[in-house]
């Protein structure tokens, strides 16, 4: 028999589909009972509510991506642009699938789980994000002459706004239709950019072809 852990993995693994699919708003706790084939009775017992899904579920991709990370940060056998771009495809992996669509419900329908994730952003852009530059820097593949705390502030500034769907509404229609493309790929242009233009023509070359 399914031990509790395992359940509640298998319904979060279902709540989160599906609120990526059709965003908070519209998943109701009956399409997440139907997607695991149980009952909602037997799905109140394991979450209260909606709320309490979305929340577990950001709760799971933010440990995912944090322990992702840190290992590769942590890893003396992988190169400094290695880890720049395992970093990044971590990020686009775990962050890409969300939609312009459930960012939108989270910071007008789940205030507190929008508040947390760009609290999440800002902690690991400093204390993960920050301690790679340092990396960098301390094995001369970062310019010196880069800030590396406007560095820091424009990656976590960076990832935090295009994740706001009311930030892109400020830009012209020609702007926002420039912008249709997959989130992943988002985050895979914006940040190549900032590293492009920290890393010396070494660095670079080998970030380019990691």
């Amino acid at each position: 028999m399914p031990n509790k852990a395992n359940i509640e993995s298998k319904i979060l693994d279902a709540a989160y589909k599906l609120f990526l699919q059709k965003g908070y708003r519209h998943t109701t706790m009956d399409d997440i009972a139907q997607m695991l084939g149980m009952s909602k009775k037997t799905l109140y017992k394991y979450y209260p509510g909606k709320f309490e899904l979305l929340a577990a579920s950001f709760e799971v991709t933010k440990t995912k991506l944090t322990a992702k990370v840190e290992a590769i940060v942590d890893n003396r056998y992988i190169s400094f642009p290695l880890k720049l771009k395992s970093t990044l495809t971590v990020m686009a992996s775990l962050l890409g699938p969300i939609n312009p669509e459930l960012f939108e419900d989270l910071r007008e329908h789940a205030p507190e789980i929008w508040e947390g994730l760009e609290e999440y952003i800002k902690e690991s852009a400093y204390t993960r994000f920050k301690q790679l530059l340092d990396q960098g820097i301390s094995e001369g593949l970062v310019n010196p002459a880069v800030n590396v705390n406007l560095v820091v502030m424009l990656y976590a500034t960076a990832i935090q706004s295009l994740m706001d769907p009311k930030f892109t509404a400020q830009f012209p229609e020609p702007i926002q239709k420039g912008m249709k493309i997959p989130p992943a790929d988002i985050y895979d242009q914006a940040i190549t950019i900032i590293y492009n233009g920290i890393l010396t023509d070494e660095a670079r070359n080998e970030f380019a072809n990691a």
